[in-house]
């Protein structure tokens, strides 16, 4: 594995080449902005999959926070998790992936969290960006449904649009990102 400075370095320079799209958008929000971040040209990239697992757990493990799963809404969280479990199962560390669909099921088993049981198990709730913290935030009602402890809430890139104001007032929990947009040189 890269050590975390050099891997901080480099996923922050394929953030730059590979995910930030310069001119008007409408996010998934609603809100306008002059950039979009399409972080999944990351998450699911060869090289960088495995970088974001490596930055995410780092952030994770300096906050101190412990947990055993990590996932989050389905498409935007899916690869982080995926990528989070990857690392860490390099580490011998059992951390488990999971995603949260948008509503639950209504054939089948039912379920909102799926992948392995959530009930009674520490677990963090994962995103790519973040711009209301909508997303996160329906992660955090489904998994604490499903019986799990949400202890944070963790994103690759915070556009500082107010995502961490409320999710922590609204979850209760720490909100964490790997990188600010100032730190992109994102205006």
């Amino acid at each position: 594995m890269t050590d975390i400075p050099t891997a901080r370095d480099r996923l922050r320079d394929l953030i730059l080449e590979l995910a930030v799209v310069r001119g008007k958008v409408t996010l998934s929000s609603g809100k306008e902005a002059d950039y979009y971040i399409d972080l999944r040209r990351v998450t699911l990239h060869h090289e960088a999959s495995a970088l974001v697992g490596q930055v995410m757990l780092e952030l994770l493990d300096n906050a101190g926070i412990t947990f055993q799963s990590a996932g989050g809404l389905t498409m935007g969280a899916d690869p982080v998790g995926t990528a989070l479990m990857h690392v860490a199962a390099r580490e011998e560390r059992a951390i488990d992936a999971f995603v949260v669909r948008k509503a639950q099921k209504t054939y089948g088993m039912g379920r909102q969290v799926e992948g392995p049981d959530v009930a009674g198990r520490d677990v963090v709730v994962l995103e790519d960006t973040s711009t209301t913290g909508g997303s996160a935030l329906t992660a955090v009602e489904g998994v604490r449904k499903a019986g799990g402890t949400v202890k944070a809430v963790a994103v690759i890139v915070d556009r500082d649009t107010g995502s961490k104001e409320r999710i922590e007032a609204e979850a209760g929990v720490p909100y964490l990102f790997a990188y600010s947009k100032d730190e992109l040189g994102l205006e």
